[in-house]
């Protein structure tokens, strides 16, 4: 079947065409009602199925026959280690880890946290805590104690599952001393801290609440899948929000698990049995659906990187992972390309890898600039896909699907709209925009299955965020427009969340970081354009009037706040001291001046602006830091 007909089959009967997805399925319970809705009148799928979403990923790979199979590689230059495990060994782990979850007194329904480093056990602590029912929240390891301390607040986490360390490139970073800043920080109370000693030299301080991991697990007795129902909770990922606090997502697991089956065979075209490699961390949500969930279910070999794209050792690690490991699907972030194309800029480390098992190279996070993509495309002769997708939706929204028909590539546009999503461009009063007009990117309702749930205890905030700009419709923070073809091109946010590197950082969130520095009056954080990250964070602070000390004192100081409140995932790196910013008469920020200015991209002087001749004042003063774009 052709796309269009595939994509107009999807939005013309959605619940006849998600039931014979779900067929795909094997299912406890198979559910008789296909869609309806809950008490807040939000769309469900599935709600009277029952299933368990390790079973799919494990046990029925094993139950066919297929147990010998590998189901993870780990490969890790960071430690010179690199460990198979077939589905048998993984499900013995796995079910010995539940069984550990239970003695603790976790039950279905509880949550637990997980923050750990790309590392096998990580995967299997989520898939432990899907065989019971217990629903889990990884962390990025980045984040520093005090997100982490907002995130167990929210989730109150019976137990937290961790690492004695990571690493970074060349550096130990030990994780247990974090979790127990974080738990000090914290109003909830962990009951107990479960921690997997990796003995690479890290100090782990004892506490009375502390479980070690092996010792959890040789104690206990494997333990068989819990059945759940479609709707059940499966896990909860934060994502930055407008106001500072991050949202947490909630993800169900029918339909998440049938949207996932679909993604792995007609977006990414992939076969059981190949081998498919996600170069992300299981703290994103492309950790969550395309590193463990997505490719297990589909009896995918999928492979767990602990490294960059440089530096673990050079620039040739990818291709070295993807000719070793004979990957036929491979999906990263624009970044990581950009890095690659910088260390190694003829491609001269590609030569020395065949290359020839790659069939296809999916790239999101972040929009894909044209001159990535052309580098690209000069030194691999494989598809280029650029998809675009977000936390909220937990499987690709617009894509080239390589499993049902190659379309041509447009530069700059992710593509067309991927089956289910009714994608629109609206206008600020609701109504539809026609071909090459920007406006904002929404889905109509009901969004297909595997999308947020809602967010965890806070549904006011789920319908004001998404649901309440367009009666009807799924907003999804981002701008852009189609063309005359049906092609999407997305212009970027607008909100004040940035990209950095593929992960979404709220602006919000770091002034109110900036401002919390005893000698600044008022601040401003935009995104500025960077050739390697795409956007990186950009801080503009007002000293107060009697402070006189040296700008590159306070500049380092506002750095190093950030980066202990949030983690070195903000990438604040570049702070300007000015004598004011840029405001309405009314005294609103004028932060998009601020970052075009930046940028030096043209812009228009806003008619409210209070004083014109900040203009000039706020060029010379990046201009003095050396900022802006090459």
């Amino acid at each position: 079947m052709k796309y269009n007909d595939l994509y107009l089959k999807s939005i013309e009967n959605p619940q006849a065409f998600w039931e014979e997805q779900a067929q795909q399925i094997e299912w406890f319970s198979k559910p008789n009602t296909i869609l309806s809705k809950d008490k807040n009148d939000y769309p469900l799928w599935f709600e009277d199925g029952e299933l368990n979403a390790c079973y799919l990923a494990l046990d029925k790979h094993i139950q066919d026959g297929f147990g010998d199979d590998f189901a993870v590689i780990y490969d890790s230059p960071v430690t010179q280690t690199i460990k198979k495990y077939t589905f048998n060994e993984v499900k013995t782990e796995v079910a010995k880890l539940a069984g550990g979850l239970l003695s603790l007194g976790l039950q279905k329904g509880d949550t637990v946290v997980i923050y750990m480093p790309m590392i096998p056990q990580a995967v299997f602590a989520m898939l432990a805590c899907a065989r019971i029912g217990v629903t889990h929240s990884v962390v990025f390891g980045g984040f520093a104690p005090h997100e982490l301390a907002i995130r167990i607040d929210d989730c109150q986490p019976k137990v937290i599952i961790t690492a004695s360390s990571g690493i970074e490139v060349d550096r130990l970073i030990a994780y247990k001393p974090l979790v127990d800043e974080a738990i000090s920080l914290a109003e909830h109370q962990p009951q107990n801290v479960v921690v997997l000693n990796r003995k690479l030299g890290a100090k782990i301080p004892f506490k009375k609440y502390d479980i070690d991991y092996d010792a959890l697990i040789y104690g206990s007795e494997e333990v068989n899948c819990i059945p759940v129902n479609a709707t059940h909770p499966l896990y909860v990922l934060y994502t930055s929000g407008t106001t500072g606090k991050p949202k947490g997502i909630v993800r169900d697991t029918g339909g998440y698990v049938t949207a996932l089956k679909f993604s792995m065979t007609h977006i990414y075209g992939v076969q059981p049995g190949e081998v498919f490699w996600a170069a992300s961390d299981v703290g994103w949500v492309v950790g969550h659906s395309f590193i463990t969930y997505g490719p297990l279910i589909n009896r995918n070999t999928t492979i767990i990187f602990e490294g960059k794209p440089i530096k673990t050792p050079d620039a040739s690690t990818f291709w070295r992972i993807i000719s070793e490991h004979q990957v036929s699907t491979m999906f990263t972030a624009p970044t990581a390309i950009r890095a690659i194309k910088k260390e190694d800029p003829d491609g001269t480390f590609i030569k020395q890898y065949d290359l020839s098992c790659l069939r296809t190279q999916f790239l999101a996070g972040e929009r894909c600039d044209v001159a990535t993509l052309e580098w690209y495309n000069a030194h691999i002769p494989v598809p280029a896909i650029d998809h675009w997708w977000q936390t909220e939706s937990g499987w690709p929204m617009i894509s080239n699907m390589m499993g049902v028909e190659y379309l041509p590539v447009k530069p700059g546009s992710a593509g067309k709209a991927v089956t289910g999503y009714n994608i629109q461009i609206l206008g600020e009063n609701g109504q539809e925009l026609g071909p090459n007009e920007e406006g904002y990117v929404v889905i109509k309702l009901p969004l297909p299955p595997g999308t947020l749930l809602d967010l965890w205890n806070d549904n006011e905030r789920f319908k004001s965020g998404y649901l309440n700009k367009f009666e009807g419709y799924y907003f999804s923070g981002d701008g852009g427009f189609k063309d005359d073809e049906g092609y999407i091109f997305i212009t970027g946010r607008v909100d004040d969340v940035i990209n950095v590197a593929g992960h979404r950082l709220s602006t919000a969130e770091m002034e109110e970081i900036v401002a919390s520095h005893s000698d600044v009056a008022e601040c401003a954080v935009v995104g500025a354009h960077d050739e390697l990250k795409g956007q990186i964070p950009l801080a503009f602070a007002v000293m107060k009037s009697g402070v006189d000390r040296e700008h590159f004192q306070l500049e380092h100081e506002i750095v190093q706040l950030v980066r202990e409140q949030i983690g070195a995932v903000a990438s604040l790196r570049n702070v300007v001291i000015v004598q004011r910013l840029p405001k309405t008469r009314s005294g609103k920020i004028l932060r998009k001046l601020l970052r075009s200015i930046a940028d030096k991209t043209e812009f228009q002087i806003p008619s409210t602006i209070d004083d014109v001749a900040i203009i000039d004042e706020i060029q010379a003063d990046l201009e003095h830091y050396g900022f802006g774009k090459k």
